[in-house]
C-alpha cells in the first residue's frame, strides 16, 4: 500500500513539477510548445482535415459562416483590440499634449501593450507569416470544395499571394489579450485569464468553423504570438535594468512634449502676424 501510495504522489506530483519548470522558464516552454506543436502537425496533416471536417458538409460548406450570432462573435475580438490600442494611444498623446501633468498610468504599460500587438498581430502574424507562406485556407483546398492544394504548415507555397491562411491573425488577437494578465496586480490575473482565455479559445474555433484556418493555424499563432509577448514583456520588465523604465518615458513624453508646446506657440504667433498683416493691408486698401 505504502509503495502505490508513493506511486500515486510521484504521478500527481509530476504536472506541477512541469507547471512550475514552464512558469520559472516560460519562452523555453512556449518555444517548445511551438516545435512541438508543428512538428506534431507535419507528422500527422490529417488531424486538420479532421477538425475543418467537423464543420463542413458537402452540400453547405462551412455553413457556420452563415450563422449571424457567430459573425457578430467573430467581430468581438478585434472590438477589445482596438478599444484598448485607442486607451493606449490616448494614454500618450495626452501625457504628450499635457507633460507637467502626470501620466494616466505608468507609460510603459501603454508602451507594452503597443508594442506588442504592432509587433505580433500586426508585423509578426499579419504581414511576414501571412503573407509570404502562401497557405491556402481551409475552404479554398480541394478537400473541401476548393480548387487549391493543401499545404502543411511552414511551407512556403506560391499557392496564396497575400492575407493566407498561415498563422491565424484572429487566434494571434485573442491570444494578445492575454499581455492584460501581465499588467495587472497578482491578485486580478486570474479573473482576467477567466475571461480572456476562453474567449481566445472561442475566437479560434469560430475561424476554424468559418473555413477560415486550419487547427494548426491557431495553435501555431497562439504560440508565436505569446512567445513575442514574454520577449518584450521580460526586455520591459524583468531584465535588469529594463530596456526603458517609467521614469525614462515620463521624461521623454515630458521633453518632447514642452518641446511640442514651444513648437506650437511659436507657429500660432506666426500665423497671428501674418494673419494681422493681411488685415492691415485689406484695411489699408
Amino acid at each position: 500500500m505504502k509503495h502505490v501510495g508513493s506511486s500515486e504522489n510521484k504521478m500527481t506530483s509530476l504536472p506541477r513539477k512541469v507547471a512550475a519548470w514552464c512558469i520559472q522558464h516560460p519562452m523555453v516552454a512556449v518555444s517548445l510548445y511551438v516545435a512541438v506543436v508543428s512538428l506534431f502537425f507535419l507528422i500527422f496533416p490529417g488531424v486538420d482535415f479532421l477538425a475543418s471536417g467537423l464543420f463542413y458538409s458537402a452540400s453547405a460548406g462551412f455553413s457556420a459562416q452563415d450563422v449571424p450570432f457567430l459573425r457578430d462573435v467573430r467581430h468581438l475580438g478585434p472590438f477589445l483590440v482596438r478599444l484598448i490600442a485607442i486607451v493606449c494611444v490616448a494614454v500618450l498623446l495626452i501625457k504628450l499634449l499635457a507633460p507637467g501633468r502626470p501620466p494616466l498610468m505608468p507609460l510603459r504599460m501603454p508602451v507594452f501593450l503597443l508594442s506588442t500587438l504592432i509587433l505580433g498581430p500586426g508585423v509578426l502574424v499579419n504581414l511576414i507569416l501571412k503573407n509570404n507562406w502562401g497557405r491556402p485556407r481551409p475552404r479554398s483546398v480541394e478537400e473541401f470544395g476548393g480548387d487549391l492544394p493543401f499545404q502543411p504548415v511552414w511551407k512556403i507555397t506560391d499557392s496564396c499571394d497575400s492575407n493566407c491562411s498561415f498563422v491565424s491573425g484572429e487566434a494571434s488577437a485573442g491570444m494578445w489579450l492575454v499581455s492584460i494578465a501581465f499588467l495587472v496586480p497578482a491578485t486580478w490575473r486570474k479573473p482576467v485569464l477567466a475571461f480572456i482565455l476562453p474567449l481566445c479559445l472561442i475566437l479560434s474555433v469560430n475561424r476554424v468553423a468559418f473555413g477560415g484556418h486550419f487547427l494548426s493555424d491557431t495553435l501555431i499563432s497562439w504560440g508565436v504570438t505569446l512567445l513575442l509577448i514574454l520577449v518584450i514583456h521580460h526586455l520591459l520588465y524583468v531584465k535588469q535594468p529594463p530596456l526603458v523604465s517609467d521614469i525614462r518615458l515620463d521624461e521623454w513624453f515630458t521633453v518632447n512634449g514642452r518641446r511640442l508646446q514651444r513648437t506650437g506657440r511659436r507657429s500660432l504667433t506666426k500665423v497671428r502676424r501674418a494673419v494681422r498683416s493681411a488685415l492691415g493691408k485689406f484695411s489699408e486698401n
